[in-house]
C-alpha cells in the first residue's frame, strides 16, 4: 500500500485532470474526507496557482520536509481533495474566441440523460445542476459566433429532454480560483 501511495501523484498527473481518485482498494469509492489544516490549505492554494510546481518548491514554501510535503500531497489525491493536475488554456490563443454561458430547462428528471448529451458537446466546459429559474447551467467555448450559433440551435435543440435555452454571450472572463 505505501507503494501504492507513492505513486499516486506522479500517476494522477499523467493521467489528466479528468482522472479519478480511488480507495485503498480499487474500487472507486473515495475515503470519508478528513480536515484540512492551514498547510494543506497552502498546499493547494501552490498548486492551484502551478500545478508544475516541485515538491522541493511546495516544501520550502510551506515550511515542511519534501517527505512531508510529498505524503500530504499524495493524501489529498487519494482523498480526492485534488481530482487531478492540468493546464490553465486562453481559450481565445487557443483558437476558440467565443465563450457563452448557456441556460437550460430540462424535462424534469431527466438530469443524468442530460449531462451525458453535454459531456459530448464539443467545446463543454462546465456543467452545473442549478436551482432557480432554469435547471443546467453549460460553459462552452467555441471557435467564434457560427459554431457557437450551430451549437445552440442543432446540437442542444435537438436534444429532446431540453425544453428551452438561453445564451448568455462571455465578453470578458477570469478565473478568480486559480490565480497566484
Amino acid at each position: 500500500m505505501a507503494e501504492r501511495r507513492g505513486r499516486v501523484a506522479s500517476e494522477q498527473m499523467a493521467e489528466g485532470p479528468d482522472a479519478v481518485a480511488e480507495g485503498p482498494e480499487g474500487d472507486g469509492r473515495l475515503p470519508p474526507p478528513r480536515p484540512l489544516d492551514a498547510i494543506d490549505q497552502d498546499i493547494l492554494r501552490m498548486l492551484q496557482a502551478d500545478g508544475r510546481a516541485s515538491i522541493r518548491s511546495v516544501a520550502e514554501r510551506v515550511h515542511v520536509s519534501r517527505a512531508n510535503a510529498y505524503a500530504r500531497i499524495n493524501r489529498l489525491v487519494e482523498d480526492g481533495v485534488i481530482r487531478g493536475f492540468g493546464a490553465r488554456v486562453d481559450h481565445e490563443r487557443a483558437g476558440h474566441g467565443t465563450s457563452a454561458y448557456i441556460t437550460l430547462k430540462i424535462v424534469q428528471n431527466s438530469w443524468r440523460t442530460v449531462r451525458e448529451q453535454l459531456r459530448e458537446l464539443p467545446g463543454a466546459s462546465h456543467i452545473a445542476l442549478v436551482g432557480g429559474d432554469f435547471d443546467v447551467l453549460l460553459l462552452v467555448h467555441t471557435p467564434d459566433n457560427r459554431a457557437l450559433r450551430e451549437l445552440v440551435l442543432t446540437r442542444l435543440q435537438a436534444i429532446p429532454q431540453v425544453l428551452s435555452t438561453r445564451t448568455l454571450l462571455v465578453f470578458e472572463e477570469e478565473d478568480l480560483e486559480l490565480q497566484g
